[in-house]
């Protein structure tokens, strides 16, 4: 397990001063990422290989939302590895211990050279620390998009400060986007995102929004085909 401490500032809160859900997600990516330093030997074999994982999925249950200037804390853990996929939790827990975010997350080991799917060795799956699968209401991977038409908006392009060291659109921003076409008022409490194609600089990202029952799904299409699926639930 990894754990990083945080407290909830002026650049991470809405106009409410609650924390953003944009924001939380960047603390549990954070996490997510500095974890591979507790785990040498998988480190050392992602390096030598000119591999790294990237996100596919993720499902965020919503408990509280966190207020500016509160202390919280986040941790992640691995808790099952296959040779193409890892899952892990990561939670964001407050000053008393009680989980304001629970989630669960799939990433894909990818070769960087090549920027496709790879496997990890036996040997670097049997050096990881697996742990408990955390609880919380688990809900399937795939988003499936409603049959019927949604309403198709204006298109949004990726920019500079859009894109992260992988050279493509960090997986936070995704959801900044598609939360700017929520209904005002809209208060997410579950939400799950599915990455299909990564987009990259200069890419027009094309939103389509369809209404379901209790919320809300978000497609964002690069050329036609959905770069990330977005489903949010009051």
């Amino acid at each position: 397990m990894y754990t990083l401490d945080y407290l909830v500032t002026t650049s991470t809160c809405d106009s409410e001063g609650r924390l953003k859900l944009y924001s939380a997600l960047q603390m549990m990516q954070d996490c997510s990422e500095m974890w591979i330093d507790s785990e040498p030997a998988a480190r050392k074999f992602f390096n030598d290989n000119n591999m790294t994982q990237l996100l596919a999925t993720r499902q965020v249950e919503v408990i509280r939302v966190p207020r500016f200037k509160e202390r919280l804390t986040v941790t992640t853990s691995i808790y099952e590895v296959m040779p193409m996929y890892g899952f892990r939790n990561t939670f964001i827990r407050d000053a008393q211990g009680n989980p304001c975010y629970r989630t669960w997350s799939m990433g894909a080991f990818v070769d960087l050279a090549t920027g496709k799917l790879a496997r990890i060795s036996d040997d670097a799956i049997a050096s990881l620390t697996l742990e408990p699968k955390q609880e919380m209401n688990y809900r399937g991977r795939r988003i499936s998009l409603p049959k019927q038409d949604g309403t198709v908006m204006d298109p949004v392009r990726v920019m500079h400060a859009d894109i992260d060291y992988n050279r493509h659109m960090n997986n936070a921003n995704y959801v900044r986007i598609a939360m700017e076409l929520l209904p005002e008022g809209f208060e997410v409490r579950d939400m799950r995102v599915e990455y299909r194609i990564a987009a990259r600089l200069d890419d027009l990202l094309t939103p389509t929004v369809y209404s379901i029952e209790g919320g809300y799904i978000v497609s964002l299409a690069v050329n036609g085909q959905p770069s990330a699926i977005i489903e949010f639930l009051q």
